[in-house]
C-alpha cells in the first residue's frame, strides 16, 4: 500500500496518466474513507485531495465520473542501499579518528 511521500503512478482509463507523490493521507469524516493529497509531478505543479477508501490507496481500481482510475506505487528499480552501522564511540577504524571525513563542495568549487 503507498503511504506519505510514496511516488504513484496514476493509471486513467486503463493507461498510464501521471505521476504524483502522497502529500498527506488524512481521515474523511466518513468512516473509513481517507483524504489523500497528492502533489502532481506536472508542469505548472498541482496538488488534489481525493477521497479514496483503504482499498483504493493501495491499488484496487475505482471509477471517478464513470472513468476508471488505479494508483500504483513506484518502486525505485535501484536496490535501497543500508547505511552502515554505527561506529562506537571510541572505537577506531583503521587507525583513523572514527569519524568520517566531511567534504565541503564549497571548498572543492574554489579549488577548481
Amino acid at each position: 500500500m503507498a503511504g506519505i511521500n510514496d511516488l504513484v503512478l496514476v493509471h486513467i482509463d486503463n493507461k498510464p496518466g501521471f505521476y504524483a507523490r502522497i502529500e498527506n493521507i488524512t481521515p474523511d469524516v466518513k468512516p473509513g474513507w481517507w483524504q489523500v493529497k497528492l502533489l502532481v509531478l506536472s508542469f505548472p505543479l498541482q496538488v488534489y485531495t481525493w477521497i479514496l477508501d483503504e482499498s483504493q490507496i493501495g491499488g484496487a481500481p475505482y471509477t471517478m465520473g464513470g472513468t476508471p482510475v488505479r494508483l500504483a506505487k513506484v518502486e525505485s528499480p535501484v536496490p535501497r542501499e543500508e547505511p552502515p552501522p554505527p561506529t562506537p564511540a571510541g572505537a577506531h577504524n583503521g587507525g583513523g579518528t572514527g569519524r568520517a571525513k566531511v567534504v565541503s563542495l564549497a571548498e572543492r568549487k574554489k579549488e577548481k
